[in-house]
């Protein structure tokens, strides 16, 4: 079965419109010697609509988080903006559209929380959004994925099923999906973004462990 990594909507949404370019996770699991463990190396992308707050995505692109409810379904029709909870939380949808696939190109390890601030033109979140989405503490480390991102032919809408309401980042998707599309950004692009990122987590001997 297909395997899909569940990332937060307006990232999902970012990613297939090819103005985001980066993952972050929490710096676990690893192996013994300090490397990502990440599961699969290319994997579709499963919207999440857990802690839909405003605050965590920068002013320049706050009409991304309303766009990306587009990534869900819900029988009863698009949630209006009274209906996110104080917590950000939304009503779950019943399918979630999937548009995109991602292989990861490379990634970082890194402990300078200001390199998320330089990497800004990479992504469209905030200063606050791996201390308050995902629980980061400053003096710990944090993984920074630099993903190339393919749109499928046509978005699948695939059922939410139980069994992916869960921890875990993945989720294995009960029906076919093609690895197949073009890249959102060309090889050009892609080439100058990517060195970009490099060059800004290198910066002043501030990048750790290399995959």
């Amino acid at each position: 079965m297909p395997i899909a990594y569940k990332e937060w909507a307006v990232t999902v949404r970012a990613l297939a419109e090819g103005e985001q370019l980066l993952t972050l996770r929490t710096a676990q699991p690893t192996d013994k010697d300090g490397k990502l463990k990440f599961k699969h190396p290319r994997f579709f992308l499963y919207p999440t609509f857990d802690m839909h707050r405003s605050e965590l995505v920068r002013e320049s692109h706050q009409p991304e988080l309303e766009r990306s409810l587009e990534e869900g379904v819900w029988t009863d029709g698009e949630p209006s903006p009274l209906e996110v909870a104080p917590d950000g939380s939304l009503p779950q949808p019943d399918r979630i559209r999937i548009r995109a696939w991602a292989e990861v190109a490379e990634y970082w390890t890194i402990t300078d929380r200001r390199i998320i601030t330089d990497l800004a033109p990479f992504h469209v979140w905030n200063q606050g959004y791996a201390e308050r989405r995902l629980g980061w503490r400053r003096r710990d480390p944090l993984h920074v994925i630099m993903l190339r991102t393919y749109r499928i032919p046509r978005p699948v809408t695939v059922r939410v099923q139980d069994e992916y309401a869960t921890p875990d980042s993945w989720a294995q998707i009960t029906r076919e999906l093609p690895f197949e599309g073009t890249p959102v950004l060309s090889d050009g692009e892609f080439e100058r973004a990517a060195e970009a990122i490099s060059d800004i987590v290198s910066a002043s001997d501030r990048t750790a462990a290399l995959a």
